[in-house]
């Protein structure tokens, strides 16, 4: 298996921005800001700071192309994002970190405004401080430059909860706007920028005439604002039942929802419902606030943030919802895949609502439903009717309609603590099996007309038709065989038991682990039972005798999950070390070791047609995993018939004494020895040495370097140090001392070449010194034969 996608959290507060192209989304996550492609969902870019310091704030420019991030440490980065690089680094001349910032209309000028109650403004082409605006009072939290340029004037807000309007001409604050008696949250200017709206935590927005600065209107909007969108004028607001025209403008605040007021009656035009799971009495500033809202015209579309790290899109003239993403997951306690071609997945977080991800453009549906944490998810054989079971000691029945929308159409209630685990039926969808922390399993049958599909949606109460205590301590695993006629159960109790699903009588229990037993799943294919458990091992049960067939240990930690895969020839397992192993079970062999995840593993689940697999975990990030195994044969199965035909093509090389291309395809597939054979045949031929010197000089720079290689290798051997020697001769003869220092490993290769060619000179100076002994012998064998001759002729 290989990691094919990641969700990861890629926004935990602050600010978002949208490119004026509607493409990418910029969110900042700590010492990063994420840029994300708005289609898809997937992370693009991600601009990191280097001093590892959080980014208090960032701006983009009008035109998209520049991005500006203030640090806490009081540096300024302007990035070339689409390259991840950083252009240019400055200090902030603040002595306070940066609380907002702003471009001009030009993408010229940048304010600051800093923690400070100083503005600077700089030049971003000529690279530096234009001015410096003393005057605020406390954190300068808004600063935003005049939609006109020929004004040059900049608007600004501190914790005075004025507004200021500074001459960028005679750097002085030219009028002071009061009418909030909160924080300022938000400015917006007109289309003929004869208009502006402030909207602030005073719970009013103020209509203003730039002309006169002075209020054309009050209007209340009783919640307190975050965000304020003026919406072009002449947009026809029919769908929402707003006949009038004129300017308009949309609220974001506490209460979560979206409104539209009219500015010259200050009345409310339009409010959007509050959504089923929250009472009109609800508190506001409460989790479900909204914290941001832009308008997005390329795309025709309302953008808004919301406290619980929500990014999502509205119809700008229905205001309907066209897309969400989730920023931040929080514990992963299980995930599952979703729909009838697994186009879905469904996560359980540490929170009462579940999330459901499109995984083609990462669309996120919030379900809510459940008032405590969901700790257990399952779904049914055919993907659209899933189960998920909470603390709030209930399970509820979701269906998935055809437009990929999911609804809740029914609750079971009955068990006495939080139900921590639960499992579907496998052949059809007839019953769920539920196991709480009361020690009791409980099953419960589906009626008929749940899986209806005219039927509306409406949560039906459910009753359990068997009850059983099933353990001593708490239950947490429960799995339902694939024929539907067992039901197998793990506790914390050490123990795994088996009990048959018509009656919950028991058949037999598992013993042998030494600490809770984490997770139960039956065989697709085999009669046995798997179980993990908190002493670090996988066991295979037996379902005739309950005997343990196998034992795999190789986690050093609680083993959380397992499932079959590979139809049922192996076992994937989870830990709370956050790594995965595959074992098979033929050879009890742990054949891969997956490490995906920082924390504990508690998701995981294989898809239907067991080519992915999907784990969720503590560290926030949910993994999609493809199986490469024939991916990887096929790939091997090329390696090997391109190797066979480069050897071929190799000898027809050699045989047609084609030496330059036998030698570079040689050096291609990293074959030494098929290196050495072709400098050897070279040197075999009447001039041998200078056919050498011509090839190895028309070879390229990574070539030679690669053949120094093997000769550093040759030359250990002093059955092939000729040929490392004519090679390491060559190259020094013809290259010249610069051009050798720029070979990879140079260094390297020198400190093994000295001592054994030493050594190799030393052999040969004795081999020398043999040889003029043998000719001396010889030289003095002849002068004795000629003695003799001479005196013979004498006598």
């Amino acid at each position: 298996y290989v990691v094919s996608r990641k969700i990861e959290p890629f926004y935990k507060g602050g600010q978002v921005k949208i490119s004026q192209n509607g493409e990418h989304l910029f969110c900042s996550c700590g010492t990063k800001v994420h840029i994300l492609c708005i289609a898809t969902g997937a992370l693009v870019h991600s601009i990191e700071q280097d001093d590892q310091e959080d980014i208090s704030t960032f701006v983009l420019s009008d035109d998209d192309e520049i991005l500006v991030t203030a640090s806490r440490a009081l540096l300024l980065k302007q990035w070339e994002w689409r390259d991840e690089k950083c252009s240019r680094t400055w200090k902030a001349v603040h002595t306070a970190p940066v609380a907002s910032m702003a471009f001009d209309p030009t993408s010229t000028l940048l304010a600051t405004g800093g923690c400070d109650s100083t503005i600077k403004v700089w030049d971003v082409i000529k690279q530096y401080c234009t001015h410096n605006l003393k005057g605020s009072s406390g954190v300068v939290h808004l600063v935003k430059f005049h939609p006109d340029i020929s004004q040059l004037q900049l608007f600004s807000s501190s914790m005075d909860y004025k507004i200021r309007l500074w001459d960028l001409k005679s750097s002085k604050c030219i009028a002071l706007l009061e009418s909030h008696y909160s924080a300022v949250t938000c400015l917006a200017f007109s289309a003929d920028r004869e208009t502006l709206v402030s909207s602030g935590r005073d719970k009013i927005c103020t209509v203003w005439d730039l002309n006169t600065r002075a209020v054309k209107r009050t209007v209340p909007v009783y919640e307190s604002v975050e965000s304020v969108v003026l919406l072009p004028e002449g947009v026809d607001f029919s769908a929402l039942g707003v006949k009038k025209s004129g300017l308009h403008f949309l609220t974001a605040g506490s209460k979560g929802i979206l409104q539209l007021w009219n500015a010259s009656t200050a009345a409310c035009v339009y409010s959007q419902p509050l959504p089923r799971h929250r009472a009109a009495s609800e508190e506001e500033a409460g989790e479900h606030s909204l914290v941001h809202c832009a308008l997005v015209p390329v795309r025709d579309e309302i953008v808004t943030v919301s406290a619980e790290h929500n990014i999502i899109f509205y119809d700008a003239r229905t205001l309907q919802l066209r897309k969400q993403f989730a920023g931040y997951n929080g514990e992963v306690l299980d995930v599952r895949f979703l729909g009838p071609g697994d186009s879905h997945i469904v996560v359980a977080t540490n929170s009462p609502q579940l999330k459901v991800f499109e995984l083609a453009t990462s669309d996120c549906q919030i379900l809510y439903g459940h008032t405590d944490t969901v700790l257990a998810l399952d779904v049914f054989r055919k993907g659209t009717l899933f189960v998920s079971c909470s603390k709030d000691k209930s399970f509820r029945v979701w269906r998935m309609k055809k437009t990929g929308r999911v609804v809740c159409v029914a609750q079971g209630l009955g068990h006495a603590n939080g139900v921590g685990a639960i499992s579907c039926s496998r052949m059809k969808e007839s019953f769920v099996v539920t196991a709480s922390q009361d020690c009791t399993i409980k099953v419960w049958h589906l009626p008929e007309s749940l899986s209806a599909k005219a039927k509306a949606a409406g949560s039906e109460i459910l009753h359990a038709h068997l009850t059983e205590k099933a353990h001593d301590k708490d239950v947490n695993s429960v799995a339902v065989s694939p024929n539907d006629r067992l039901i197998a159960t793990g506790s914390q109790d050490k123990t795994a038991k088996l009990w048959a699903s018509q009656d919950c009588s028991l058949m037999g229990v598992f013993s042998g682990h030494k600490r809770g037993v984490w997770c139960v799943q039956f065989s697709p294919v085999d009669q046995v039972l798997a179980t993990s458990s908190a002493d670090g091992s996988v066991k295979i049960w037996g379902l005739q005798d309950f005997s343990c067939l196998k034992t795999f240990e190789g986690h050093d930690a609680s083993v959380l999950k397992i499932v079959f895969v590979s139809r049922g020839t192996q076992v994937l397992s989870s830990g709370s070390d956050g790594l995965l192993k595959l074992w098979t079970l033929k050879n009890n062999e742990c054949v891969k070791t997956l490490d995906g995840h920082e924390e504990k593993v508690w998701g995981l689940h294989a898809n239907r047609q067991d080519d992915m697999v999907v784990t969720g975990s503590s560290d926030s990030s949910i993994v999609l995993w493809k199986d490469v195994t024939e991916l990887e044969l096929e790939e091997e199965q090329a390696k090997q018939e391109e190797q066979i035909l480069k050897e071929q093509e190799l000898s027809n090389l050699l045989h047609e004494k084609r030496y330059l291309k036998a030698l570079g395809l040689a050096i291609s597939l990293d074959r030494p020895h098929t290196a050495l054979t072709v400098i050897k045949a070279i040197l075999k031929e009447t001039s041998g040495k200078e056919d050498l010197e011509t090839n190895l000089l028309k070879l390229r720079k990574d070539q030679k370097e690669a053949v120094l290689k093997y000769a550093v290798a040759w030359n250990t051997n002093s059955r092939n140090c000729h040929q490392a020697q004519a090679v390491v001769q060559t190259l020094l003869k013809h290259e010249s001392p610069e051009s050798l220092l720029q070979l990879e490993g140079i260094n390297r290769a020198v400190e093994s070449l000295l001592p054994y060619t030493e050594r190799h000179f030393q052999r040969l100076g004795r081999l020398l010194q043999a040889t003029t002994f043998l000719d001396f012998m010889w030289q003095s064998m002849r002068l004795g034969d000629a003695s003799r001759r001479d005196e013979d002729m004498s006598t």
